[in-house]
């Protein structure tokens, strides 16, 4: 028993068990599926981070400048009521910084992140109250009371800045205030503080809600681009199952298309690609299913010959001249089904620009070495026809070929050509008529196929029966038909009807 891979043998049963070496060097391929998603989710996550940097970068900057306005604003308010100097309870001016906070704050209503406070420098033997004054509505924290965070703010040398507190960043600004004129009382400070962490905390809960939606966004945008990708690979992805089905004996296999897109048209091309490989393997199984078919009676009259041959010379020269008889009928009909083959090459017609009535009395004066006939030239055409001058003449000659079989010596074959037009389109015509026995009805449509003969008032005639195929496909590769007009008893005519219009000749011109 042979078998790949490692076998390993049961030394009580006598069984073989088989396993499979794993597959190395199989290189991992991604779906395209799979890539299309990641690539748009890819996109997406770009987009939606750079959105939400931008809206991030955004809500600080507007935090920043609505605290920057609310301590401008404070600030603004303190200067203008400061440099009015006047009590606007008693309309008596203030004599000390103490109570120049304490009636300024008395009329300020602060918001809740915000806090305001005076300091009087603390000097010995004062006359007058120091220390801070603050305001009435109590704040997040007491910035003012806390000798830690209120000597970071007075003893920095910026008139703004920023601390940590408790409740998070302080950004603050203060102003440094003399006494009143004419007065000996000590100096302070006026200092106005924005708990920013408060504002921000609404932008961070805006930003988690982003970001939430985003990730939500993100998510349904790669389940769009798994359905999307996978209704556009559809028809892909039965491709390429197709083309695993395949085999050269079953090529019967298409795919079904739908729609007008880049996808469609793969599918189209795809089904137009296996419509020519069936014919293309159609084409050789025909080739071999004739050929075996139509060599294995000469290669047996060959071989039967050979194994009869006496040692007597006259003998052996009459089986010599039979068996290379056979050996020239071989070679012809091998080439008669070459160039039945090649009928379905691109480079089967090599099509140019001729006169035909040059072509026609070139194919007449061929033809008169057929035989003894009496041969006519019925009607030349005028005019210039795009062609294969060769394949033609080729087409013609071998129907004289046949109108020579099925006639006797002294017998009228008839030749003829003719230029028409019809809404436009013009057509060669190239005919050769006979009247001999002519074709049964019957027969008229099988003598066009392979190796068929028809019968005749005169016997059959030798031939491997592949003329007239000849002349179809030379035809058919001009996108031309052949044409029978026949009786019996009264002769028959063949007509190549060659359209002569288009500058290519169809899908075989290789000019």
């Amino acid at each position: 028993m042979t078998t790949t891979g490692r076998t390993t043998t049961g030394t009580t049963t006598g069984t073989t068990m088989t396993t499979d070496p794993p597959e190395e060097g199989r290189r991992f391929r991604m779906p395209a599926r799979v890539r299309i998603m990641a690539w748009v989710v890819l996109l997406m996550a770009a987009v939606l981070t750079l959105v939400n940097l931008v809206v991030w970068q955004t809500l600080e900057t507007r935090v920043s400048e609505r605290v920057d306005q609310a301590l401008d604003q404070e600030m603004a308010e303190f200067e203008e009521f400061a440099a009015a100097g006047v009590d606007p309870r008693t309309g008596a001016g203030f004599t000390d910084l103490d109570n120049l906070f304490r009636v300024h704050l008395g009329r300020q209503y602060p918001d809740r992140n915000e806090i305001i406070f005076g300091h009087v420098d603390e000097v010995p033997d004062a006359t007058v109250p120091t220390g801070r004054v603050r305001q009435g509505q109590e704040p997040l924290f007491d910035v003012s009371a806390d000798p830690a965070t209120l000597g970071a703010v007075l003893a920095s040398p910026s008139g703004r800045g920023t601390v940590d507190t408790p409740e998070g960043e302080l950004r603050w600004a203060k102003l440094r205030v003399g006494p009143p004129a004419g007065s000996d009382v000590p100096a302070g400070w006026f200092v106005v503080g924005y708990f920013v962490d408060a504002d921000r905390a609404d932008m961070h809960r805006f930003l988690r809600l982003l970001l939430l939606v985003s990730a939500a966004g993100l998510v349904l945008a790669g389940s769009a681009a798994w359905w999307v990708a996978g209704r556009i690979l559809a028809p892909v992805r039965l491709v390429r199952q197709t083309a695993a089905q395949i085999t050269e004996e079953d090529l019967t296999r298409r795919i079904d298309v739908t729609g007008n897109d880049d996808i469609a048209a793969l599918a189209e091309q795809f089904n137009a690609m296996l419509d020519r490989l069936e014919e293309a393997f159609s084409t050789q199984r025909r080739f071999v299913d004739d050929a075996s078919h139509e060599l294995r009676t000469p290669i047996t009259i060959v071989r039967g010959h050979l194994e009869l041959m006496g040692d007597d010379p006259e003998e052996r020269r009459e089986v010599v001249r039979l068996v290379t008889d056979e050996l020239d009928r071989m070679a012809r009909i091998v080439e008669d089904l070459l160039l039945l083959a090649k009928a379905q090459r691109p480079d089967f017609l090599h099509c140019d620009e001729v006169s035909l009535a040059e072509l026609t009395s070139d194919i007449d004066a061929k033809v008169r070495a057929l035989g003894d006939r009496d041969w006519r030239l019925d009607e030349v055409g005028e005019g210039t026809v795009r062609l294969d001058p060769q394949r033609v003449t080729q087409a013609v000659v071998q129907l004289a070929s046949n109108a020579v079989r099925h006639s006797g010596p002294g017998d009228t074959i008839v030749l003829g050509s003719a230029l028409t037009e019809r809404d436009g389109r013009r057509t060669a015509l190239l005919w050769v008529r006979d009247f001999g026995p002519g074709i049964a009805p019957e027969d008229r449509e099988r003598i066009f196929d392979r190796f068929a003969r028809a019968g005749s008032a005169r016997g059959d005639r030798p031939g491997a029966g592949l003329g007239l195929a000849i002349v179809r496909a030379i035809a058919e590769a001009h996108h031309g038909t052949v044409r029978l007009d026949s009786a019996v008893g009264r002769g028959s005519t063949f007509t190549l009807v060659l359209p002569v219009d288009e500058r290519s000749t169809g899908p075989w011109d290789a000019s």
